[in-house]
């Protein structure tokens, strides 16, 4: 991806010359039905600092017809080279530029993304600018700190919806001209086009009346659930607003589920794209509905922390998606009528196991990471910016109290609002409101890398009564090649005394919160206590750190995890059991035990689909060789008997229907997969919908008993964009050397695959069961990673990069060729980091093996 990074101190020089004040982009999408290209006429004011400078604009597109600047037309053969237009003499105070070109539409997600819908064959558009990809649709200054107001005009085909920043005007002669955006920053622009399907609803209170939309292509329109949505929206509105004491800063605020999306959602003012997999089309358990909510609350909440107020630099970028997962959460656990008031439960056992994974990386960073370029942001995106970030932050709120952090919160939006700002902008509004000097914590919690632990340390009398109660605070190594050194931290914590009431529950009796710091910190409100049955250490999850139990609290857990009354020290024990498999403490054996002995009890249904993707990839990358077909045959036999076991119609149901498809392999159960798809056996409750259909199909095409045309049979019934890619998920599953070099080639070697569908290939090439029929294409990676990389837009590289590193190849000879390739190769840093770190899986995973064997015997 040559030629289109751009550094920090690039930045920093340019926003010193320059002060953007308005852009009017003139867009003829016309052709969007064919594809192509399209007319991008862009237009610039900016002011100059110094006279007689120079600078440049950024732009990605095949041809430039045309540059004006300042009246002067500008060779663009000369001025256009490398994604950049170069703009020499520069006038002091007011200059005018006009940029033509023919951009392209893509099929990566990024730019303005074109795709056609098999159902309708209509052609549906989005744009997606974040972090540089505005470039790709306007010629801009791609950088956040040069806010400046955005006027689309956009010409459509005839019958076609156009949607923006800005309210959507009547269209004249399909003609849409919008009205300029407030001031903001290039890559929360965004355009929205095609034929879409769309509800419309109004959040009207006190006076104040934001009109609200809903939109989806018309082949999911029976589908959409937008009373839900709305109200969820809704519930945000009246939340953050409350609690933010500042009021919805845009004119309207539009969801859009948009097909083929790289992530979850994007914060776009006023016009927030969702990926529209959340319009579920089959039926779901609980756990999905509450993450769309959190994803809906998520982006909401950008439309303050990060679109009102923007980060200055990507270096930042934690404070806006840190600041949005904590207030996502936040407000499904505090907002009246939250139908998801557990979600801390949620947060805990979802984001912080991220967080604590991405942590042991070797490229774990400060929260406040060191941006030097775009390279770096586009792979920052990660479970440190938004997981731990997100941890810290509720620290921060435990530390400095909660009415003190809105207040202060308060003070930053209205002190900076339609600016840009740095962390100090934001601590410094804290300090005056709570009165603590945040500098010390600032540079012990954000400005270093790593992760501590927290173990109890407790002595006893003959009589069970506590004489000292200690926490010790250790700070591991850092992963080999992390920078930084350990550090111990100030940590809020709470501990919660459990013990067995007298139906077997495990119930808190106590519970005290303190500050620890240091390596060593007393608890003397617990000396002199009777020893409770459970000495849970940060208990409602206050801080971020690896907790372990002392060894009576542990044998109580083990055998009574599914008692605790309440799912969040349930999920936080959880959470610590998963990270002692993952550390090599608890072997994998064990640890399917404990999850046997306690998942029954689990009434959370997010916490048990989270149990059931660990105990897969336990058993496939943990456990040792020799013992793994006996630990899956023992999970796919406990799955089944909790399918069969499970209430009628319940998400539980649900959730064993898809674990057990996943590891099903005797003939027995390969049979009752292919007898419910065909309807001569059935589950009472069990809705063998068009989802759940598909993943017993791709079970049975990934064990050989289903080819291509059972697969294209089932398309058949499906011919949708998610059968499509489903389609191509089982195709790329087959056990054979014919479907694994189509998937293959259809990869690596054509780049012809739209974003979505490549990514559903590569699910299916890469089975775990099929180590032995894999083998040969740990080679075949290396030797095309480099040119891949070099070739690919950054999303269609990385999903390549990541998802066929060849993880399931578990042994000394795959580290070393990793180690052989990073030494001959000289990725760049992106790069680097990414195979780095999947090394660093095939690392962990040696060690947990050995764990397991060792207990074996």
């Amino acid at each position: 991806m040559p030629g289109t990074n751009l550094t920090r101190e690039e930045a920093r020089q340019r926003a010193t010359l320059l002060t953007v004040d308005s852009y009017e982009i003139d867009l003829d999408l016309t052709g969007a039905q064919e594809g192509g290209t399209y007319r991008s006429v862009t237009t610039v004011r900016f002011d100059v600092a110094e006279g007689g400078g120079e600078s440049f604009i950024d732009l990605v597109a095949p041809t430039v017809h045309e540059v004006t600047l300042n009246g002067d037309a500008l060779d663009p053969a000369e001025v256009f080279q490398d994604s950049r237009i170069a703009l020499p003499g520069l006038l002091p105070g007011r200059n005018i530029l006009r940029v033509a070109a023919d951009c392209a539409y893509t099929n990566t997600g990024e730019g303005l993304h074109r795709f056609v819908d098999p159902v309708d064959d209509q052609a549906y558009l989005y744009t997606q600018f974040e972090v540089p990809d505005a470039r790709r649709v306007f010629a801009s200054f791609e950088q956040p700190d040069l806010k400046a107001t955005f006027q689309f005009t956009v010409k459509a085909p005839e019958g076609w919806t156009v949607v923006s920043n800005s309210p959507t005007p009547e269209p004249k002669d399909n003609v849409w001209e919008f009205e300029p955006t407030p001031r903001i920053s290039s890559y929360i622009t965004a355009l929205i086009v095609g034929p879409y399907h769309s509800v419309h609803s109004v959040y009207e209170k006190d006076g104040q009346s934001v009109p609200l939309g809903i939109y989806c292509r018309p082949s999911l329109a029976e589908h959409l659930d937008a009373d839900a949505i709305f109200e969820v929206t809704r519930q945000g509105f009246d939340w953050f607003q409350e609690k933010f004491d500042y009021r919805y800063p845009f004119k309207k605020y539009d969801q859009l589920f948009v097909p083929e999306f790289n992530a979850g959602a994007m914060e776009n003012a006023g016009a927030v794209t969702i990926r529209d997999q959340y319009v579920f089309r089959s039926k779901v358990t609980d756990a999905a509905y509450e993450v769309r909510a959190a994803t809906i609350l998520h982006e909401l909440a950008h439309m303050w922390f990060g679109d009102l107020v923007t980060m200055e630099w990507w270096n930042d970028l934690w404070l806006n998606e840190s600041f949005a997962t904590y207030a996502e959460a936040a407000c499904q656990a505090d907002a009246p009528g939250s139908k998801w008031p557990h979600s801390w439960t949620t947060f805990a056992n979802q984001m912080k196991t991220w967080a604590y994974r991405q942590d042991q990386l070797p490229s774990t960073h400060p929260i406040m990471a060191d941006i030097s370029d775009l390279d770096d942001v586009l792979v920052n995106f990660d479970g440190i910016t938004y997981a731990k970030g997100a941890s810290v932050l509720k620290q921060l709120v435990a530390y400095v109290g909660e009415d003190a952090f809105f207040r202060g919160v308060q003070a930053y939006f209205k002190r900076h609002a339609f600016g840009n700002t740095r962390l100090s902008d934001l601590l410094g509004a804290l300090e005056e409101t709570s009165g603590r000097d945040l500098k010390t914590w600032s540079k012990a919690w954000l400005e270093t890398a790593g992760i501590n632990v927290l173990r109890p340390e407790i002595e006893t009398d003959a009589e069970g009564v506590i004489t000292s109660f200690a926490i010790r605070q250790e700070a591991p190594a850092l992963p080999a090649g992390a920078k930084g050194e350990p550090t111990l931290r100030p940590h809020r914590i709470a501990i919660g005394a459990y013990d067995l009431d007298g139906d077997g529950k495990l119930v808190r009796g106590d519970r005290v919160e303190l500050d620890v710091d240091g390596e060593l910190t007393a608890v003397p409100q617990l000396a002199g206590k009777p020893r409770p049955a459970v000495l849970l250490l940060n208990d409602d999850d206050l801080s971020y750190a690896k907790v372990r139990l002392d060894e009576q609290s542990l044998a109580v857990v083990t055998e009574h995890l599914g008692d605790f009354t309440e799912s969040l020290p349930r999920a936080l024990c959880w959470a610590s059991a998963w990270d002692m498999t993952r550390d090599a403490e608890l072997a994998t054996r064990d640890y399917l035990s404990l999850v046997l002995s306690g998942i029954g009890k689990e009434s959370d249904i997010g916490v048990v689909q989270s149990l059931h993707r660990q105990v897969k990839l336990a058993i496939d990358q943990y456990a040792a060789p020799t013992a793994r077909e006996a630990l899956l045959t023992r999970w796919t036999e406990a799955t089944l008997a909790h399918l069969r076991a499970a209430e009628a119609g319940s998400d539980h149901q649900l959730a064993w229907a898809r674990a057990f498809a996943a590891t099903a392999r005797t003939p027995e159960q390969l049979d009752l997969l292919d007898a419910l798809l065909d309807g001569t056996q059935t589950i009472e409750g069990l809705a063998v919908d068009t989802e759940l259909r598909w993943a017993f199909v791709q079970r049975l095409a990934a064990v050989g008993r289903f080819g291509g045309s059972e697969i294209a049979a089932e398309y058949e019934r499906d011919k949708t964009a998610a059968g499509e890619r489903h389609a191509a998920t089982a195709r790329a599953a087959r056990p054979t050397e014919a479907a694994k070099a189509e998937a293959w080639e259809s990869v690596v070697e054509s780049d012809k695959l739209p974003n979505a569908v490549q990514e559903a290939v590569i699910a299916g090439f890469v089975q775990t069961d099929q180590r032995e029929l894999l083998a040969a294409y740990t080679e075949r990676y290396f030797e095309a990673l480099k040119g891949v990389w070099e070739s690919r837009s950054h999303e269609m590289a990385q999903q390549i990069a990541v998802g066929l590193y060849p993880a399931v190849q578990v042994s000394q000879e795959t580290l070393d060729r990793t180690d052989a390739w990073l030494a001959a190769a000289e990725p760049n840093a992106a790069l680097r980091r990414l195979v780095s770190e999947s090394r660093s899986g095939i690392e962990r995973a040696l060690k947990a093996q050995a764990a397991d064997a060792a207990a074996a015997e």
